[in-house]
């Protein structure tokens, strides 16, 4: 599988809201810099993982659509649109942010992350 393909893989899963499946794609040493809306925050393997253990209370459906992907290298940069279902509206989905990320991949798991978002 190409990095390309491991960051689609990634981002079509579950593991934004299911910490479980997230784990099998973090570097135990990944970071995670991310500029967004609220400000400049800086994440680690358990801040990422507590993310998704957040965004798993709030809610029921996670979908990602990708609008752009490349791949140089061994880093994978994505443009996306993050839409979730919540638990007190399971039928409506609603668009959550867009996001540019460049992700730097290293044993076969995401290693460094520089992130954008804009929330809607």
């Amino acid at each position: 599988m190409s990095i390309k393909e491991f960051v689609q893989k990634f981002y079509k899963s579950d593991a934004l809201i299911d910490s479980e499946i997230l784990k099998t794609y973090l570097h135990p040493d990944v970071k995670l810099e991310w500029n967004s809306s609220k400000g400049f925050i800086q994440m680690d393997y358990d801040s990422i993982v507590e993310m998704a253990n957040d965004l798993s209370r709030a809610y029921v459906r996670s979908k990602v659509r990708i609008s752009h992907i490349i791949s140089e290298d061994d880093l994978v940069s994505v443009r996306y649109s993050h839409f979730v279902k919540t638990i007190e509206n399971p039928r409506e989905e609603m668009l959550l942010a867009h996001f540019a990320t460049i992700w730097q991949i290293k044993d076969d798991k995401l290693y460094r992350g520089y992130q954008m978002s804009q929330f809607s």
